[in-house]
């Protein structure tokens, strides 16, 4: 398996004065990037692609003393144009043949969510966690006799289904359909459409494809992404402490 690594935005909602990618951001004196590369090892996964982008050569610096997994970043000096973009500038990870992780850079979490991701015996996974706020940030995941009927961040006020929650922002595809997200990126950016975020793509492989997507269930793990200023509090004092540090890597 090979995890690919969105780590290329700039940031621009923390309001801070940072020049460094968000996943050199410490919790608990280690970066999440460290955390990442800590818990993909512990699981076997021995590949990760990193799209880079703001401050690649701080993240570059970051992994000279990371040993595992072994890690190539591709630095996309398209990454302002958004994640599609990002995305589809790894799509030779996509293209490889591997099953793939997707995960975004900026989350930090409880180990057994990345766990129960890559363990689920359904080669094509969502995560989704039931306990959220709602709001317009959240990108929401909606099922339907336990298919998924919408991934957006925002739901029809008509849209008929029965579970509704909170997208974590990692996902496991098998290499049929990592190769078929490939197409979809390629013609987002082909159509002009580059612009738009990756969940847009992963909604359109999800939609068509839903009888192949499994859910897992990730509700009362603790996880958080980092978009805004309140979100690094609300880690330190709230998320960090859930994370059994005791025995997670």
């Amino acid at each position: 398996m090979h995890a690919i690594m969105l780590a290329a935005g700039v940031g621009q909602r923390l309001q801070s004065n940072h020049h460094r990618p968000k996943c050199l951001l410490e919790f608990g004196g280690r970066s999440l990037l460290t955390r990442h590369c800590a818990h993909l090892a512990a699981l076997g996964v021995d590949n990760l692609t990193i799209c880079a982008g703001y401050a690649a050569d701080a993240l570059a610096r970051a992994l000279v003393p990371i040993a595992a997994p072994r890690v190539l970043v591709h630095c996309n000096p398209d990454f302002h144009l958004g994640s599609s973009v990002s995305l589809w500038a790894v799509r030779h990870t996509l293209l490889s043949g591997d099953d793939v992780l997707i995960m975004d850079a900026d989350v930090l979490y409880a180990r057994d969510i990345l766990v129960r991701l890559v363990r689920d015996p359904a080669p094509n996974c969502f995560l989704i966690d039931r306990d959220f706020v709602p709001g317009d940030e959240p990108v929401k995941i909606c099922l339907r006799n336990g298919r998924i009927v919408e991934f957006s961040k925002r739901v029809a006020a008509d849209l008929r289904y029965d579970t509704i929650g909170e997208s974590v922002g990692f996902f496991k595809f098998d290499a049929w359909h990592a190769r078929e997200l490939a197409n979809l990126l390629g013609a987002y950016v082909a159509s002009g459409r580059g612009a738009a975020p990756h969940e847009q793509a992963l909604r359109d492989l999800a939609l068509a494809r839903a009888a192949h997507m499994a859910v897992v269930d990730v509700t009362g793990l603790a996880w958080i992404e980092i978009d805004f200023p309140a979100d690094i509090t609300r880690a330190q004092a709230d998320v960090l402490p859930r994370l059994g540090e005791n025995r997670a890597a």
